[in-house]
């Protein structure tokens, strides 16, 4: 399992500019400049949850046309003059007033903040800080799941999750022998289904990626013109 982990983990690795990882990345990227053509410049992006070295592989830092705000519970270094770091909880937004940005982005943090009822509090916070909103996530029901890359692994009892983490690596976690830390790895991730970011986000379009005819991952939008 763990050499087969590894090789799967660099096809997933969105550093690497050779990994499905990068590729789909940059595909959605494409709709995404797309949905923000129309939008008057420059147009002012808050991305909760991401890094700049997301935006530098895309290759928007230094753009004079694009301003982006991180928010991170722990705020980044500031590297580029077009990307300032802020320290906030996706959560509760609540030091950002209501349409202060062009556009919410989120990039797989959803599935990262805890219940469904903490993803509703998100939700609801990228609809309200912003005109328009982008937000992609994991498909629950892709039958690998892209952080412990274990076929089936999100379908577990969470009690097997955790034995099997502290018997084997799995994902970029590697192994976790310690049974808190094995929990806490586990507890991280919570994958959505199509049905709860349809509840969360009525008004956005659900725009699929597949990935051999199955749905990879969604990305919920709306707020475009």
């Amino acid at each position: 399992m763990q050499a087969g982990t590894l090789a799967f983990g660099a096809l997933t690795d969105w550093t690497n500019p050779n990994s499905w990882a990068n590729y789909w990345r940059s595909q959605r990227m494409v709709l995404f400049d797309r949905l923000i053509e129309p939008l008057p410049r420059p147009v002012k992006i808050l991305d909760i949850g991401g890094t700049a070295a997301f935006w530098h592989m895309r290759g928007w830092t230094d753009r004079p046309d694009v301003q982006i705000v991180t928010i991170n519970l722990s705020a980044e270094q500031k590297q580029y003059a077009n990307v300032e770091p802020r320290s906030g909880d996706a959560t509760s937004l609540w030091n950002i007033a209501d349409k202060s940005f062009d556009v919410a982005f989120s990039n797989s943090v959803i599935e990262h903040v805890g219940s469904l009822e903490k993803q509703a509090a998100m939700a609801s916070e990228v609809q309200r800080v912003a005109s328009a909103h982008w937000v992609q996530t994991p498909n629950y029901w892709f039958p690998i799941e892209p952080h412990f890359h274990v076929p089936g692994w999100q379908w577990l009892p969470k009690q097997a999750r955790i034995a099997l983490i502290q018997r084997t690596a799995c994902g970029w976690n590697g192994r976790c022998r310690d049974p808190v830390m094995a929990k806490a790895v586990v507890e991280d991730v919570r994958l959505m289904t199509r049905r709860e970011l349809a509840r969360l986000f009525p008004n956005s379009v659900l725009h699929a990626e597949r990935l051999g005819g199955l749905v990879k991952s969604w990305v919920a939008y709306g707020g475009f013109a």
